[in-house]
């Protein structure tokens, strides 16, 4: 049986005393720096390139446009975008940019300053496009983004159950809710940075971070037309992804300039580090989203019925917009029963930065539809909150919108229930304080706030979040053990490519190998996330990792003992794990299987609203989330904690702004992510530990559930405060104070 232990991480040596080698630390001996040239525009058609003076500035040794790319497309879902947009490429669409982040040339010299100078002396001359930068003017299909595809709604989903009209008749009450989700910058502590060479036997390598390196080298293989047995990738230490570092950045760039040079004789590494602003300029974003929905329940608070029309903005490429769509789909109804239901769901094609992974994937966009209307049903019928929400929640043998069950192992209503016992907040809405006393106010203005203005509010909701791929996608996950010893095991090796972003995966996956050999885990040693040396992992996304790596880990030892009891040595052992199948939605009904397993959550807030200058402060969060099995609490705390901080950024002060295509603030002095001083006050985790069954030991993944429900809750507690909904965030101290003023609530 597994121990919970709460080890150090494998990694917090090297982290903490500076040894540990990130992308951007990389110096190998005669480096050349690369820059990458942006198309800066959002919609437009290259007309030509003068790259002569750039050639000229000493010190340059390259400059890659799209005539050199030798397969010039990619893409995690289709390849829908040029590796560099330009002119001489084989693909017929490359010359036109669709997003102002698009990569147009790549300069490669001997230092950084040649590199930066030569590319401010590229000539581009281009003809405008028209700019779709709204859902709905995209809707009009006036001017098609993608012309290939013949329409700028990229995919469409709907669920179609039950007897509507029948749904809303049996309602006593119906409510209507329309709103409107922002986008999210990911902003990890390390901006996209990495290294390439040639290695020793002749393949294309690149250092990176990123969060699959098996999805990597496919996409590096196929821009540069090589077999993918000729390009390697090698994760080194990643400083945060949460799906930001999930679609390319640089990766097929540095492998391009790697593969080029060499060509020319010229065998140099080769490295390009983003600035913060290329950073946030020049990947994806979580989706901005718009959800107008209509809910129906009976007086007691049992939902009838429940339609909704979504919308995500996936910008000028596809990106993951499908996959997020399908999740975003079944999550707007929430982790309810819900008898009858009609839901259609977009992904539009627009001149925007594109939308792609980001933690929770789809969901948190989905939750706040539904769990603010389950907030506003409650108050409407003078039900707690809390008590509707147990009415409704998916339990053993309920059926989805999608009109199948849940896999077994369903705890929502168990962790509705924690939730609200931890927060002091019993089911017949009777309010209790927490440790009997309030948080001083505190927020990001100097001064404090004025105690006649102060008004405390308290919220809850909830959630669930699939775990591993979903709709059909292939799913999957290999290991290898080494068991080396004479006559007793004195080490064993674990060989796996998972990427550990910062969460602490590769601790949790030497745990559980040392649990499935059995032996201490001092004897595990890890060959992690290179593509030379480990199979397939697939993606540390989807809170699948310790999920899947656990039940291959698990195949992998039983295995290597087997060769071990046959007195192999050393004795191997390797396995591909693969889990229950999935179903794609079925396109006039939805009706499938989605999801081989869920995580469950509910958070409870306890937050200040200053109603005279708009400011919120959360002075206590209590997240409930049932992670199975937990193999390490520690790590587990620090997932629920960033989690809640990264969502407290969403709900309160994220605010990407984006104009005609453009973004007007790519700089973190203008775009204001959660200080040490903004979080919040408390954060109580809950770690509840009701087994999945198919999960090793137990272990379902959890990372990403904290993040979903916690926008919601806040809206609520901010009701409860003031008495006024929130329909859209982020809840800027001037959005907040606008609308106050507007319903007439004044200090």
């Amino acid at each position: 049986m597994l121990k919970s232990e709460s080890i150090y991480r494998v990694d917090a040596p090297g982290k903490v005393t500076g040894e540990a080698m990130y992308a951007g630390d990389i110096t190998p001996d005669n480096l050349l720096h690369g820059k990458v040239l942006f198309s800066n525009q959002p919609h437009a058609r290259m007309i030509s390139m003068d790259t002569s003076a750039a050639e000229a500035v000493p010190g340059v040794v390259a400059i890659l446009t799209a005539k050199d790319v030798p397969v010039n497309e990619y893409g995690l879902i289709l390849p829908d975008q040029p590796v560099l947009v330009g002119l001489g490429s084989s693909n017929p669409h490359a010359n036109v940019s669709r997003w102002e982040g698009d990569h147009v040339a790549i300069v490669i010299a001997k230092s950084e300053t040649a590199a930066a100078k030569a590319r401010s002396l590229i000539k581009i001359e281009w003809e405008p496009l028209p700019i779709v930068s709204s859902m709905a003017e995209a809707l009009k299909d006036e001017v098609i983004i993608q012309p290939w595809h013949g329409s700028n709604v990229l995919h469409k989903y709907q669920i179609r159950k039950g007897d509507m009209a029948a749904g809303w008749d049996e309602a006593d009450i119906i409510i209507e809710g329309n709103y409107h989700l922002p986008y999210q910058e990911h902003a990890f502590l390390q901006p996209e940075a990495g290294v390439s060479y040639i290695d020793n036997k002749g393949r294309v390598t690149v250092e990176i971070g990123g969060q699959w390196t098996h999805e990597d080298r496919e996409q590096v293989a196929h821009s540069l037309g090589l077999p993918e047995e000729d390009v390697r990738i090698i994760y080194p230490a990643i400083g945060g992804a949460f799906g930001g570092k999930e679609d390319m950045s640089l990766q097929i760039v540095l492998g391009l300039a790697a593969y080029r040079l060499h060509q020319r004789g010229i065998n140099r590494p080769v490295r390009i580090i983003w600035t913060r602003e290329e950073s946030i300029f020049g990947h994806h974003k979580r989706h901005q989203a718009t959800v107008h929905t209509k809910w129906g329940a009976t007086k007691e608070g049992k939902i009838t019925a429940v339609s909704a029309t979504g919308y995500l903005d996936s910008g000028g490429y596809a990106y993951t917009s499908t996959k997020v769509l399908g999740n975003f789909h079944l999550m707007v109804t929430g982790p309810y029963e819900i008898p009858n239901a009609h839901l259609d769901s977009y992904a539009i094609t627009t001149n925007n930065v594109p939308g792609g992974a980001f933690r929770g994937f789809g969901g948190p966009q989905g939750a706040f539809a539904a769990e603010t209307q389950m907030n506003k049903l409650a108050e409407a019928l003078g039900i707690s909150p809390v008590e509707i929400r147990l009415k409704n929640v998916l339990r053993e043998g309920s059926l989805l919108t999608v009109q199948t069950p849940p896999p077994p192992g369903i705890s929502m209503a168990e962790v509705v229930e924690r939730c609200a016992q931890e927060a002091g907040w019993s089911v017949n809405g009777e309010r209790l304080s927490v440790n009997g006393k309030q948080s001083p106010f505190n927020s990001i203005q100097s001064l404090p706030g004025n105690p006649n203005s102060l008004r405390k509010g308290r919220g809850i909701a909830c959630s669930f979040k699939n775990i591993g791929f979903s709709f059909g996608a292939p799913e999957n996950c290999e290991a290898t053990i080494e068991i080396h010893g004479s006559a007793e095991i004195e080490r064993v090796v674990l060989r796996h490519a998972a990427a550990d972003v910062g969460q602490g995966s590769h601790t949790a996956l030497k745990q559980m190998a040392a649990t499935a050999v059995g032996v201490d885990v001092s004897l595990v040693e890890l060959d992690m996330s290179d593509t030379a040396s480990s199979g397939n992992s697939g993606s540390v996304s989807a809170s699948r990792m310790t999920f899947m790596a656990g039940n291959a880990i698990r195949g992998a030892a039983d295995a290597a003992l087997t060769a071990w009891t046959s007195e192999d040595r050393p004795a191997i052992g390797h396995y591909k794990y693969i889990p229950p199948g999935t179903e794609p939605y079925d396109k006039e009904t939805g009706v499938c299987m989605p999801n081989f397993s869920y995580g469950y959550v509910a958070e409870a807030v306890e937050l200040t609203v200053d109603i005279e200058t708009g400011h919120i402060h959360v002075d206590k969060v209590v997240c409930a989330n049932d992670v199975g099995k937990a193999i390490n609490p520690m790590l587990i705390e620090g997932q629920i904690e960033g989690a809640v901080v990264q969502a407290h950024g969403y709900a309160l002060m994220e605010n990407l702004v984006v104009k005609d295509g453009r973004i007007l603030n790519p700089f973190l002095s203008q775009y204001l992510i959660p200080g040490i001083k903004d979080v919040p006050e408390i954060v109580q985790s809950v770690i509840m530990e009701v087994p999945d069954p198919v999960g090793p030991w137990g272990a379902r993944g959890m990372a990403e559930m904290p993040f979903l429900p916690l926008a919601p809750a806040i809206v609520a507690a901010v009701h409860d405060a003031t008495g006024v909904w929130f329909d859209e965030i982020p809840l800027t101290p001037a959005r907040v104070v606008a609308k106050l003023q507007e319903v007439g609530i004044r200090n």
